[in-house]
């Protein structure tokens, strides 16, 4: 990446940078793009998509209806103010 395409990207951040900076920033971004470049090499057409590295499989519990029907009246129980069956919650602003 060229050093005017960096002074841009940090203008549109509105990220300040003096000359040092600049050459650290200009440093960093150059490794990170070296970096991808190798890793751009390696053949991943074979690899099954993951959505964590270390997981085999996606945690999903099943969506299953609570079946105690006198839940929610011991929840209201609980509550502090009821207005119609529904919590109140006091304004916080």
């Amino acid at each position: 990446m060229h050093r005017d395409e960096l002074k841009i990207t940090a203008e549109l951040a509105l990220v300040e940078l003096d000359e040092e900076r600049l050459a650290a920033f200009e440093r960093s971004v150059t490794a990170l793009l070296d970096h991808f470049a190798v890793m751009s090499t390696f053949d991943v057409s074979d690899l099954p998509a993951t959505t964590h590295a270390r997981s085999e499989e996606n945690r999903l519990r099943p969506d299953e209806a609570v079946r105690d029907p006198e839940l929610s009246d011991r929840i209201l129980e609980q509550a502090p103010d009821l207005e119609d069956r529904l919590i109140s919650i006091p304004n916080v602003l």
